[in-house]
């Protein structure tokens, strides 16, 4: 068995546990030991990481051969049209090659915690959701992916990797698990810390 950590990574924090620069990592929020990220999240991303004490649990998670598939909830800038979705389903062309088929689809108004500080919007240009599940792992293939279409993101949350979900999970919260070879998702209970009090969310479609 192994230990498997389930964290909401909050917005403008390091996704690992140590840095030069003074920011925030991953150690202001998961008092831990022995255990590492299975891949990343962009600083200016949030949601869903996972970690282990496991070297095979982990390049299983994180090695692109592996192909989980990673949900994001992606806010762009504007009403996203059809034809945008359409292109992400095909596969997008981008300056290190074209992305595989994504799955792409309209969100309604979706409830997410706020984020701090909130993004910047223009009162003439509306903004929209999206939900973009891809197999692969660029840098920051989510953002050129919706600016390729002409959408530019605005905020990035992951909701889902493979089958575990950050759902249940304020910013800054993590749970942990036992699990076995083959990867499954088991529930499991999260631990606040007392100066979180963020919603839990859902979309509304």
């Amino acid at each position: 068995m192994a230990r498997l950590i389930l964290f909401n990574k909050p917005f403008n924090v390091m996704s690992q546990f140590t840095d030069d620069s003074g920011r925030a990592t991953l150690a202001d929020f998961i008092p831990l030991k022995g255990v590492y990220p299975a891949g990343r999240l962009d600083f200016d991303s949030e949601g869903l990481m996972l970690l282990t004490d496991d070297g095979q649990l982990q390049h299983r998670i994180a090695h692109p051969d592996a192909k989980l598939g990673k949900t994001y909830w992606v806010q762009v800038e504007g009403d996203v049209s059809d034809d945008a979705l359409a292109a992400l389903r095909a596969g997008v062309n981008l300056k290190d090659g074209k992305t595989l088929p994504a799955k792409a689809e309209r969100l309604g108004q979706v409830d997410v915690w706020p984020r701090h500080p909130p993004i910047r919007e223009r009162a003439n240009i509306p903004t929209s959701w999206i939900s973009l599940t891809i197999k692969e792992g660029r840098n920051r293939q989510v953002r050129r992916m919706t600016a390729a279409v002409g959408f530019p993101t605005l905020r990035l949350i992951r909701v889902k990797i493979g089958d575990w979900q950050v759902e249940g999970l304020a910013p800054g919260e993590y749970c942990e698990i036992m699990v076995a070879m083959p990867v499954a998702a088991r529930p499991a209970k999260p631990r606040r810390p007392p100066h979180n009090n963020a919603r839990r969310w859902k979309p509304k479609r």
